[in-house]
């Protein structure tokens, strides 16, 4: 890579569409640009009208592109949604250089061999996962590059989509303009940026509540090894406040953002709003602990949710506790209505770069550093296998030639030697 290169991650999201433009210098990502937009043709997390989705993505990136000056061709995608599933899977391959050194090339090798794995017909592998690689039996190897051996094995995580699902959202960003670099899981990219290497070793639950889903990501010694997404959000707190208070669902969210508390005791009663009621002329006044009151049942239940979810993939009690990201964590009292529901450790996790220090952005953010440290690796190191290999066809072919001219004198050079036979 260059000292300076530029990543561009696209997360698209219920509520919001965002593309946030990240540079690499000297090996330390900055976050130079980010573009936002109102989403529009998606519902829990799904595409489900592609032209105002497209319109909602150009939206978004041709904002970050005049906050930086630049033009975006290429983006990562961030993926998510109830269709996502974790499958493991083995691959082995003999190492193919002569002094049995492995390189790029068996990496490449033993990872599309842990891609053979029987599918559906309606499903499509997005990435694959190396958990640790195996070197004639020595495991708990997580870089084998260099290192001498004749078996080289991998134990993988493969992530699989369904394909309906996979080409709309190929689809909507290809027609906004710009092209997919590549599709990475949200879940596994929030957990790489939020989650410390302890508490992905000793178990930790991560959950990102968006405004339509609630996706649950949980990692045990190093891996994700289990994801769910709950079709819960910020928006059913929203449409609690429009039925409570009679009003439209564009004020209520308004209303939620500027006055919402979660926590009954820790609202103030004279933090008063007046809201516009449908089939009324007449605007009535609110306090934010009437707020409350709608608020903190809803944000019980979406945990109370959440911790049901948990068990039932098998987790009872992980020893790093829960980590919050999404935009709806960001309302005062959720930290402590989580901390009373879920009786464990929590916190909030937001991202730490200037201009992104929002729980909203962490999954955009969590794409760039993955893409970085992940994908463009393991494209360079397959482009650099493919560039290798064509040079050595080159030098061989070239070889081939001489040698054959070699062996074989040219037609004036046989002329001459013919004619030499009567001088």
């Amino acid at each position: 890579m260059s000292s300076n290169d530029i990543i561009v991650s696209l997360d698209i999201g219920t509520s919001k569409v965002r593309a946030i433009i990240g540079e690499v210098v000297n090996g330390a990502i900055n976050i130079i640009g980010v573009g936002s937009a109102d989403s529009e043709g998606i519902r829990k997390g799904a595409i489900v009208d592609i032209d105002q989705t497209v319109q909602s993505i150009r939206s978004a990136i041709d904002h970050a592109e005049r906050m930086v000056g630049i033009q975006i061709a290429e983006v990562y995608v961030g993926i998510s949604g109830n269709h996502i599933a974790l499958q493991s899977s083995h691959g082995v391959v003999a190492v193919s250089n002569g002094d049995r050194e492995i390189g790029d090339e068996d990496i490449e090798r033993v990872i599309q061999a842990a891609k053979v794995i029987p599918l559906a017909p309606e499903r499509e592998i997005i990435g694959v996962v190396p958990n640790q690689y195996l070197v004639d039996g020595l495991d708990e190897i997580h870089d084998p590059r260099s290192m001498i051996g004749v078996r080289l094995e991998v134990q993988a995580t493969i992530i699989t989509g369904a394909k309906t699902s996979i080409h709309n959202l190929l689809r909507v960003v290809e027609k906004a303009g710009v092209k997919v670099s590549g599709l990475i899981l949200m879940s596994l990219a929030s957990g790489h940026l939020c989650l410390s290497k302890d508490e992905k070793a000793i178990g930790t639950v991560l959950v990102d509540i968006g405004a339509g889903q609630t996706t649950i990501a949980i990692f045990e010694q190093n891996n994700l090894v289990a994801t769910s997404t709950l079709p819960i959000g910020g928006e059913y707190i929203t449409n609690d406040i429009s039925i409570g208070l009679r009003t439209q669902v564009d004020i209520a969210e308004k209303i939620k953002l500027k006055f919402g508390c979660a926590v009954i005791e820790h609202a103030a009663a004279d933090q008063v709003f007046k809201v516009n009621r449908i089939g009324s002329n007449v605007d009535k006044e609110f306090s934010q602990v009437d707020l409350a009151n709608i608020v903190e049942p809803r944000v019980q239940e979406i945990f109370h949710l959440i911790q049901l979810e948990v068990q039932r993939l098998g987790y009872m009690e992980l020893p790093g506790g829960y980590v919050l990201t999404g935009g709806t964590v960001s309302m005062p009292g959720v930290l402590a209505v989580a901390q009373a529901e879920l009786a464990t450790s929590v916190r909030i996790a937001v991202p730490d770069f200037i201009g992104v220090r929002d729980p909203s952005y962490t999954s955009g953010v969590g794409i760039i550093q993955y893409a970085y440290k992940y994908l463009r690796a393991s494209r360079q190191s397959s482009s650099a296998v493919k560039k290798a290999a064509s040079t050595n066809k080159k030098v061989t072919a070239s070889n081939g030639s001489s040698s054959s001219s070699e062996q074989k004198p040219s037609v004036m050079e046989r002329f001459k030697n013919w004619l030499s036979e009567f001088i």
